[in-house]
């Protein structure tokens, strides 16, 4: 049985960024290139593992690029590539959104269970 492809391509972004940390992943770097122990250490609570799963699949994605340097001790940064950079300006917004609207979720959040209208 065949499957309709939908309309909408949430279904390719999704694929690209599921996660919960892909889009923090991005934001950190819009702007310039960061080593891994620089990313660790700005998305606080994500573990080591994860994070290099995270950069691998990006990477793969075409969403960074990876570079590395050759060094004893390694080098390596990642950098948003240009079909990376289009989906960063899909995200701003949403980041946008989640900063004008942080107190009212936070409020919403810690209301007891069926109070929140």
């Amino acid at each position: 049985m065949n499957t309709p492809v939908p309309d909408c391509g949430l279904d390719v972004a999704l694929a690209v960024m599921g996660g919960k940390w892909k889009p923090l992943i991005l934001y950190h770097l819009q702007h310039h290139a960061q080593r891994f122990g620089e990313l660790r250490r700005l998305i606080p609570g994500i573990s080591e593992k994860v994070l290099m799963q995270q950069l691998r699949e990006l990477v793969e994605a075409g969403v960074l690029a990876r570079h590395d340097y050759g060094e004893v001790p390694p080098k390596v940064d990642y950098t948003v590539t240009p079909f990376g950079q289009t989906l960063v300006h899909v995200l701003m917004p949403l980041c946008h959104w989640g900063t004008a609207h942080r107190a009212e979720f936070e409020a919403i959040r810690a209301a007891p269970r069926g109070q929140s209208d």
